[in-house]
């Protein structure tokens, strides 16, 4: 059994069953949540260390990476079944959606740098944090996360069915009889 109904036969029927009907979102949603740790520990590697008064920039190199490792992750398994195009195809069209995604997670990071002006010595150091957090971290990968998800499934990987899924393991129903113990002579015998 796959790692996937493994995991979804820990929960509730009618959740496993809401979430077995939306496996490639759940799958994205899954790719997005790594990618995000991916995003953040680079973002803030690089803003501890060598881009410390550079927090744009270190978060658009955190997320260009970030979207590489998103690629093969996505491509292999949260849209495995979808394609119809050539593979440059497919990866020129990636490049740009997430080129345009890059965009989007910074611009709220830059807006409340360069615009409201939330950066030392105008705000203190921690109100910094917690905006650059706030509008870069939050914002604005929520911004990118949904137009990515759009994006994918209309433009980078518009066919369903394409390439051929592994079969699927069905959960039978929970509520179904459970034969009855043996009773006390059929016992003995063993």
């Amino acid at each position: 059994m796959r790692l996937t109904d493994r995991t979804l036969n820990l929960l509730p029927e009618q959740v496993a069953s809401l979430l077995r009907k939306r496996r490639e979102t759940v799958k994205f949603i899954i790719v997005g949540g790594f990618c995000y740790v991916v995003s953040l520990v680079l973002n803030y590697g690089l803003r501890l260390t060598v881009m410390e008064h550079k927090p744009v920039t270190a978060l658009t190199i955190a997320n260009v990476i970030a979207t590489v490792v998103s690629y093969f992750l996505n491509r292999e398994w949260s849209f495995r079944t979808r394609g119809g195009r050539r593979r440059h195809h497919e990866m020129l069209l990636y490049t740009v959606v997430n080129g345009i995604g890059v965009a989007l997670n910074s611009a709220p990071l830059w807006v409340a740098q360069y615009i409201f002006g939330l950066h030392t010595p105008n705000v203190s150091s921690a109100v910094e944090e917690v905006s650059d957090f706030v509008f870069g971290m939050v914002i604005g990968v929520a911004v990118a996360m949904v137009f990515r998800l759009w994006a994918y499934r209309v433009w980078v990987f518009p066919h369903d069915d394409v390439r051929p899924a592994p079969k699927r393991y069905e959960v039978p129903s929970q509520t179904a009889s459970v034969p009855a113990p043996s009773s006390a002579s059929d016992t003995s015998n063993a």
